[in-house]
């Protein structure tokens, strides 16, 4: 993948500003109490959560199966599907957000399956997975209510937002709509054009991928999957938080906000959620009466931990790639 100069200055500044997010969390933080924070924790349920969490890097790889799959043009392995999937999740680590193309790409190379099309089984993958996200959200809601208001009554100012909302609402629609007309107008003026035309048809290979749900085979197997995806994210972090002294002792429900704030930092425009994670996992923790430094200690293990598994496969799974690729140019030549 080449980077134009624009990329790289996208890369930079996000790069620095993760690290200084996560400089700015840890100055403080005594490298002595975390050497015997990492002393103190187990390391099998440690394991053990690294385990769940490549097992659910798997799940994943088989729900887009299924995805790809759908309309009977396509037969990708599960194995091929993970290999792209971990190329992704590496490529996030250097450009946020750039990992969903990336696995597009590498599947669409390795499998010659369009590339528009399985730009939209990611598009309809990720839209299931914010519903779900939605879900789980309101699940820690009903569990954890009384924090969850205390929460929103010191962040958010709620009468500024409903005095705004009247007034910016339809200014956004408005803009939206605008957008979308002069568009269509342009596209139809335009249609005959042969850049015109590769673009429709990548749209039209990109909405068969969202619409590919209705044609899924194994419903059960979709939709479970994707609820597993997030059982099994819960599971890791409850493993983690048992693996620490400091946070062994922690409700479930607590440790399910504690998810649901870890979820919402790695949305953020940094490299694999570095900074944003750790400051809202830390804050939810003191919220809970943990010390600022046991949660940010929590943070960087948990975060850590994930880091390492995802650099190791990724690397490995990109080393299976380029011989693969390598073996079908040396066949085609």
């Amino acid at each position: 993948m080449r980077f134009n100069t624009k990329q790289w200055i996208q890369v930079g500044v996000s790069l620095v500003l993760a690290a200084w997010i996560f400089w700015f969390l840890y100055k403080d933080v005594s490298i002595q109490r975390l050497g015997e924070a990492l002393e103190e924790t187990s390391y099998s349920w440690l394991l053990l959560s690294l385990m769940v969490g490549v097992y659910g890097y798997w799940v994943r790889a088989w729900r887009w199966k299924l995805l790809i799959e759908a309309d009977g043009s396509a037969q990708v392995s599960t194995g091929r599907s993970f290999v792209a999937l971990m190329i992704g999740y590496l490529t996030n680590l250097l450009i946020p957000r750039a990992g969903e193309v990336s696995r597009c790409g590498v599947l669409s190379k390795s499998e010659e399956i369009p590339m528009g099309r399985l730009l939209g089984t990611v598009v309809l993958e990720r839209s299931v997975d914010l519903i779900l996200m939605i879900m789980t959200v309101l699940v820690a809601f009903f569990w954890e209510r009384n924090t969850f208001l205390d929460l929103v009554a010191d962040l958010v100012n709620v009468d500024m937002v409903s005095k705004n909302l009247g007034t910016i609402l339809p200014i956004g629609i408005a803009g939206v709509l605008v957008a979308i007309l002069f568009f269509y107008l342009l596209f139809y003026k335009y249609r005959e054009n042969i850049t015109v035309r590769k673009i429709r048809h990548f749209f039209r290979d990109f909405i068969t991928g969202i619409l590919s749900v209705r044609k899924v085979d194994n419903q059960w197997g979709f939709w479970g999957s994707s609820v597993g995806l997030w059982l099994l994210y819960y599971l890791m972090m409850v493993l983690v938080a048992w693996a620490i002294p400091s946070t062994a002792s922690l409700a479930y429900s607590s440790i399910l906000m504690v998810m649901v704030m870890g979820s919402i930092g790695m949305i953020a425009p940094v490299q694999g959620g570095i900074g944003t994670f750790h400051a809202l996992v830390a804050f939810i923790l003191m919220v809970y009466g943990l010390e600022e430094e046991e949660g940010k200690i929590f943070a960087v293990i948990i975060h850590s931990s994930q880091l390492i598994v995802i650099v190791l496969l990724g690397l490995i799974t990109m080393a299976y790639f380029i011989k693969i690729t390598s073996k079908k140019v040396s066949k085609s030549s």
